[in-house]
C-alpha cells in the first residue's frame, strides 16, 4: 500500500476527538408530575458512571408545573437539572419533547444520555437517536463505563433468546444513548439535604405548531404495572394450569399485591404475558416476592433477583428458587398458599383494614376458560 493511502486510512480509523462531550445526563421521565421510578433508578446508576468518569451527573426535567421533580432529582442525586416547563409540555407528544432534547444536547454535549425503557422513553430515545444520529441500545440491564481515553458505555442487554449476554459499543457517535429496564438499578437514598442548580430552558414549539393534539386520556384501571408494585405473587410450572392462580390473585388481593408469572406458565398460556417476570418479561423490584411453584431458572431469577424480601414454596427441596430466597418452605403449594391466605385475612380484620377484590386479568382469563368449557 501506497505511503500515502496507508496515513489516510491510520487517519480514517483513529478514534474521533470527543472531548467537548462531557457529563452523563438523565432525561426524567414524569406524567402528571409524577415520576416514573426508573428516573430516580437511573440517577441512581447515573451517579456511579458520572463519577467513574469524573463529570457531573446532570437530569432533564419536561412538563408543566413540575418545578418540584426538578428539586426531586436534586434529592436523589442530580448535581445540575434543566427544567423545562410551559402548558403545551403537560403530555408527552413525541415532537416537542424531542426537540428540546435536541436541543439541550447541542448546547450542554454530554456524553452519555439514559432513559428508562417504558413506552415514552422508547418513543423518545428513537425519535432522538435518528436526528442525531447516534447509537441507540434499548431495554439494558447492565451498564458501566471505560475509563479514559475511550470513555466508552458499555451497554448490555440479553441477546440470542436470552441465552448470552451482549455488551453494546457506540465507538463513532455521541453521545453514547441507552434505554435501560425498571427495576434492574438501585436509587439512591433521597436526601433533601442535597443541592443541585436548576437551569430554566425554553419550550420551543407553541402549541399551534404541534401537529398531534392530545384530546384526552383514558386510563385503563386494569393495567397490570409489575415494574411499580411492592408485592408480587408469583406462581410457576409447580402451579399445573391456569386455574391456580386465582389462589394466588386471593393471596396478592390480601396483601395488596399483585400477581406475577414465570415464563413457563405463560408460554403454557396459563397467564398473559403482562404477568411475567425476567428476562423476556419484566425486572421487578417489590418489597416482597412470593415464588410459588417457580424453579428459580436463570432466565427468571434475574428479573426478581433484587426484590428486598423472597419467599419460595416449592415441593422440591433441591429447586434453584431456594438458592434466592430469604424463606423457604417446602411442601404442597395448595395447602401452604391458602394458609397463608386465611393468617393474613384473619391478622388484617384484627385490625379492622378491608381487603380489596379486584376482578383481575387472572379472574377475566378463567371466566373466558369457564364460557368457553360451557358452550
Amino acid at each position: 500500500m501506497p505511503k500515502e493511502q496507508k496515513e489516510e486510512s491510520q487517519e480514517s480509523s483513529a478514534m474521533p476527538d470527543w472531548s467537548a462531550y462531557r457529563g452523563v445526563l438523565i432525561v426524567v421521565e414524569q406524567r402528571d408530575g409524577e415520576a416514573k421510578k426508573v428516573s430516580w433508578q437511573l440517577l441512581g446508576e447515573g451517579r456511579k458512571l458520572a463519577s467513574k468518569l469524573e463529570v457531573p451527573l446532570l437530569a432533564l426535567v419536561i412538563g408543566n408545573g413540575v418545578l418540584h421533580l426538578a428539586k426531586e432529582a436534586a434529592y436523589y442525586g442530580a448535581d445540575k437539572v434543566y427544567l423545562c416547563e410551559a402548558p403545551e409540555l403537560g403530555v408527552y407528544r413525541t415532537r416537542p419533547y424531542s426537540r428540546i432534547c435536541l436541543k439541550l444536547i447541542d448546547d450542554v454535549k454530554p456524553e452519555i444520555v439514559l432513559f428508562g425503557a417504558t413506552g415514552t422513553g422508547r418513543d423518545l430515545a428513537g425519535a432522538i437517536a435518528t436526528h442525531l444520529p447516534t447509537g441507540l441500545t434499548a431495554d439494558t440491564t447492565e451498564l458501566d463505563v471505560e475509563p479514559h481515553p475511550s470513555r466508552l458505555l458499555l451497554a448490555s442487554r440479553p441477546a440470542f433468546s436470552e441465552k448470552m449476554m451482549a455488551t453494546i459499543l457506540c465507538k463513532q457517535y455521541r453521545p453514547q444513548m441507552a434505554t435501560t429496564r425498571a427495576g434492574v438499578f438501585q436509587a439512591l437514598p433521597r436526601d433533601e439535604t442535597r443541592e443541585a442548580e436548576i437551569v430554566s430552558i425554553e419550550s420551543l414549539m407553541p402549541e399551534e405548531e404541534i401537529a398531534a393534539q392530545v384530546i384526552d386520556f383514558i386510563r385503563d384501571t386494569g393495567n397490570l404495572n409489575l415494574e411499580e408494585a411492592d408485592i408480587i405473587v408469583a406462581g410457576g410450572r409447580g402451579l399445573g394450569g391456569p386455574e391456580p392462580f386465582n389462589m394466588l390473585q386471593e393471596l396478592a388481593d390480601a396483601l395488596g399485591g399483585v400477581v406475577g408469572a414465570s415464563r413457563a406458565a405463560v408460554d403454557a398460556g396459563w397467564i398473559k404475558h403482562e404477568h411475567q417476570v425476567g428476562q423476556t418479561g419484566s425486572t421487578v423490584r417489590p418489597k416482597l416476592y412470593f415464588a410459588i411453584g417457580i424453579s428459580g431458572a436463570v432466565q427468571h431469577t434475574v428479573g426478581m433477583g433484587n426484590s428486598d424480601l423472597v419467599i419460595a414454596i416449592n415441593k422440591d427441596e433441591k429447586a434453584s428458587i431456594f438458592q434466592f430466597a430469604h424463606y423457604g418452605i417446602v411442601g404442597d403449594l395448595f395447602k401452604i398458599v391458602p394458609a397463608i391466605t386465611e393468617e393474613v385475612k384473619k391478622r388484617k380484620s384484627l385490625f379492622g383494614i378491608p381487603i380489596p377484590v379486584a376482578e383481575t386479568a387472572v379472574q377475566k382469563l378463567s371466566q373466558k376458560q369457564n364460557m368457553a368449557k360451557s358452550v
